[in-house]
């Protein structure tokens, strides 16, 4: 995977890869750090040894979300150009909720506007106890653009997810688990070893079955129930019966030893 200015990339063993936003002091979403975050996306949609990813953010912030200082730099021309800023924005979020892979945010400190909009683009996210959480666009004059309105609310319900942009309030991560807005609380520092943790826990799964696992709960999600079984039944014929992991694990079964999946 390409080198990044301000993404960092560690992979580790199992298959797992790291994602850590680099962009002093609160890493905030700048064109340079999204266009690295589109990179190395692009490079994990293509990588079936890849088997899970974490995301999450070096120092004290997730992220605070838009680059500001970015945004009032091109202030003359911002109403020409911010569509294009919001339908890149979308594809870039679409493309990691899209990807095979399970991806963890680990919520360190504050995640904030496209920070927030970010982790929702995620499968799961963990947060320290003392993170917090918000949709603070409106403080700016703005919306939660990069997808926000629509992934909140199918996360929260609709009359949380208003309350929380209406309001701009940050909510503290203990609400947020109450919310299911994060899936787990650790101890502040804690974060980032914890989703590895999970991380790892899912490597050792068969990663086709978790992948159309995966795209079976998406899909399911954003369409009826009936579209959703009959594309879940497509995945498991077309994904899962013909691999490899399947006579594995039913050997590792009936043999009494843990199974070896190697993705085939």
């Amino acid at each position: 995977m390409n080198e990044f200015k301000h993404l960092a990339v560690k992979e580790e063993e199992d298959g797992v890869v790291v994602l850590v936003l680099r962009n002093p002091p609160v890493n905030a979403l700048s064109t340079g750090l999204l266009s690295d975050l589109e990179g190395a996306v692009g490079a994990l949609a293509g990588d079936r040894s890849k088997r899970a990813v974490i995301l999450t953010g070096d120092g004290s912030y997730f992220s605070a979300g838009a680059d500001l200082k970015e945004m009032a730099g091109m202030v003359g021309e911002f109403r020409t150009e911010a569509p294009k800023v919001v339908a890149r924005g979308h594809r870039i979020f679409r493309a990691l909720e899209d990807l095979p892979q399970p991806v963890i945010a680990a919520i360190n400190g504050l995640a904030l506007g496209g920070g927030l909009e970010l982790a929702l683009a995620c499968d799961l996210r963990l947060a320290g106890d003392t993170a917090k959480l918000g949709a603070t666009e409106v403080n700016f004059g703005l919306i939660p653009a990069y997808g926000g309105t629509q992934r909140l609310s199918r996360l929260v319900g609709l009359a949380k997810a208003k309350e929380m942009i209406f309001s701009a309030t940050m909510v503290p991560a203990s609400e947020g688990l109450k919310w299911g807005l994060v899936n787990r609380t650790v101890p502040a520092g804690q974060e980032l070893r914890a989703a590895r943790d999970l991380a790892h826990t899912i490597a050792q799964k068969a990663p086709r079955a978790v992948a159309a696992a995966k795209a079976a709960i998406q899909f399911g999600y954003e369409h009826p129930l009936e579209e959703g079984l009959r594309r879940e039944s497509e995945l498991f014929a077309q994904e899962v019966l013909p691999s490899e992991d399947l006579l594995e694990g039913i050997a590792a079964f009936v043999e009494r030893r843990p199974p070896k999946f190697t993705g085939k």
